[in-house]
Order: structure tokens, then sequence, then C-alpha cells
């Protein structure tokens, strides 16, 4: 199982913007020095809190970053396609290594409403945008007179390697859509053990009934390792206190390396090839730590 991370964007009490843009480049250093198997940052619009926007914060932190795979998400419902592939053939271009494109269909009846797009409409909007995103990616010229309206676009800076997709889903109809267009499938950070079991199995299934070999199978987790059991149960709780995320507590991890280990190890016996973690607290000397004492968890799964 490969371990790698998903940096917080988000950061609701931040007083200083310029600040919790250093605790990510940070972590961007930190988590390559422990050995760390992926880096990504997430995406969201009109953000409520202060949120720091994928393309640009990813540029920045591939300085940090070395030859492993780097992406960001795509909310693509979101986006227009030809912007999203420009963008990810500069990054691409940017990264030591692979780039991998994250993407979903994005959530929020309001959020929508702001970027002047159609919630009612995102599944088909998404498929028709990963398609267009595709073709230019491969060097095709693209016009297309669906929902999107474009005229003979073409991307002259391309990566140098495939770009792999992976798919965020959770519901049966989304989770065989990465299935039947995906090189592999995130599953949602919420998930209890037992649903993710249950998920995992039905990602296998529908890829075998469209002839397709599994890719790589994602799992997100709400983590801490503490320097004791007792250390991290009370940064736990703490989370709990603010419910955290609104996620379930059986879905968060929090303990030593051996009891981290143990709760990896469980979710590689059900099929997850990576883990990408996202820590429980912003307390930056304590995300710090954890990420040291992750660097012995990484090291005991590979």
């Amino acid at each position: 199982m490969r371990v790698g991370i998903s940096l917080t964007s988000n950061y609701p009490d931040a007083k200083d913007p310029r600040q919790a843009a250093r605790w990510m480049i940070e972590r961007a250093a930190a988590a390559r020095q422990a050995g760390l198997r992926s880096l990504f940052v997430g995406d969201q619009h009109v953000s409520p809190t202060p949120y720091y926007q994928n393309t640009p914060m990813l540029g920045r932190l591939l300085a940090e970053w070395g030859a492993a795979p780097a992406g960001c998400l795509f909310l693509l419902p979101l986006w227009h396609p030809v912007l999203v592939a420009e963008q990810i053939g500069t990054l691409a271009a940017i990264a030591q290594g692979p780039f991998i494109m994250q993407c979903g269909l994005g959530w929020g009846e309001d959020r929508f409403a702001a970027m002047g797009a159609n919630i009612k409409t995102r599944p088909s909007a998404f498929e028709e945008a990963l398609d267009i995103v595709r073709r230019l990616l491969a060097g095709e010229t693209v016009s297309s007179s669906r929902r999107c309206r474009i005229a003979d676009a073409s991307l002259a800076l391309r990566p140098a390697e495939p770009v792999d997709v992976w798919i965020g889903a959770s519901a049966p109809p989304a989770i065989e859509r990465a299935a039947r267009l995906a090189e592999g499938w995130i599953a949602s950070p919420g998930l209890t053990r037992e649903e993710a079991r249950a998920q995992a199995e039905l990602y296998r299934e529908r890829c075998a009934a469209y002839g397709r070999q599994p890719g790589a199978v994602v799992l997100r987790r709400d983590i801490y390792v503490g320097d004791s059991s007792s250390e991290a149960d009370a940064v736990l709780q703490q989370a709990l206190r603010r419910s955290y995320r609104g996620i379930p507590p059986e879905a968060l991890i929090a303990g030593s390396i051996d009891e981290v280990l143990e709760r990896f190890r469980s979710f590689a016996e059900i099929g997850y090839t990576d883990i990408l973690v996202r820590h429980l607290t912003n307390d930056q000397p304590k995300v710090l730590g954890s990420l040291a004492r992750l660097a012995a968890v990484r090291a005991a799964l590979a």
C-alpha cells in the first residue's frame, strides 16, 4: 500500500493569508522528507472560509516535491475544459514526476449558481468535460457544439507522459463511472471500514463488467500519528468537539505509529492500493510531527 497526502487547503481560522500558505509549503516539504508517495491539493470555489486555489498552489508546492506523482482535483462541471487542459499541461511541465488528474462532480447549489453552472446537469457536464480534456492532452484539435461550445481548440504544451485520471465517487452510479472511465477511483473519507469494503468490491465488480483491470483503489483518511496513544487521542477528541467535517468518528484514524499502521493494513487487506491522508488538526507543529512519524508507517507498509 502506498501512502500519499492530500494537503488541507481550507483554513477557517487563518488571520494572515500568507501564514497558511507557508504552512502548506512546509507540509509539502515534510511529506517529501517522510517519503510519501504522492501529493495532491483539492478544489473548492466561492468558499465561505479561506481556501487556497489548486493550480497556483500546486505550482508552488512542486518546488518542495520530488519525482513522486503529484496532482490536483478538478470539479469538472465548474471548469472550462480547455482551461483545465492548459493548467495540467503547465503543471505537468513543472512536475519532476507523473501528473495525476483527480476529478469529481462538485456539490452545493450555491456554489454552482455562483460559478454559473447548472447542478442538475453535472453528471453529463462532467463526462463531456473529461472527454474534451483527454482529447486535448492527447494532441487532438477539438471542436464541440454540445454544452461546452468550442471551436478548433488545441494544446501546444502537453504533458511529457500520459496523465492518469482518478475519479472521486461514493454513489453507485458515480463508482460505475469511475470504473468505466478512469485509471483510479477515490473513496470518500467518511466511509466506515465496512462501507469502504463494500464500495471497493463494487468498483472491482464494475471494472470487470467493462472488461477493465481495476486501477488505483484509493482511500482518503483524516488522521493523526501521535508520539503516544494518549497524545493522539487528545488531538482526536479536540477534533470531535468541533464536529470535525461531519465525518463519523469511526472513520477517523488517530493513534501511535503501530496503531495507525494496523488501521492502514486493515484497508490494504480489503484491496485498497493507496491511502491519501489529511490531518485532523491545523496545529502546524503537530502536523509536522505527525508527518515525521508517518514515515515509519509508510516504510512498514512498503
